[in-house]
């Protein structure tokens, strides 16, 4: 009988126990949900495409036509 009383013990403790764990874990508020993943992400497209934008101006309006003309100075032999 004894026994059996203390395997009951054990069954309740475990079963409290697996209800406190649940508890906890619905209650828990930290951690990373997926709204805060989204908007991140969508910051890190926006500040990427803000940055090739900016890259691609500077590029075609300053560097490249400077480059092509230096060039051509470069190679125009007549004079």
């Amino acid at each position: 009988m004894k026994k059996i009383r203390n395997q009951a013990i054990k069954f309740r403790t475990a079963i409290a126990m697996k209800a406190l764990q649940a508890k906890y874990k619905f209650t828990e508020n930290t951690g990373e949900g997926y709204v805060d993943t989204a908007v991140k992400i969508l910051l890190c497209v926006v500040l990427g495409a803000l940055l090739l934008a900016g890259l691609y101006a500077l590029f075609n309006d300053t560097v490249l036509p400077t480059l092509t003309r230096r060039i051509q100075e470069m190679f125009n032999y007549a004079g």
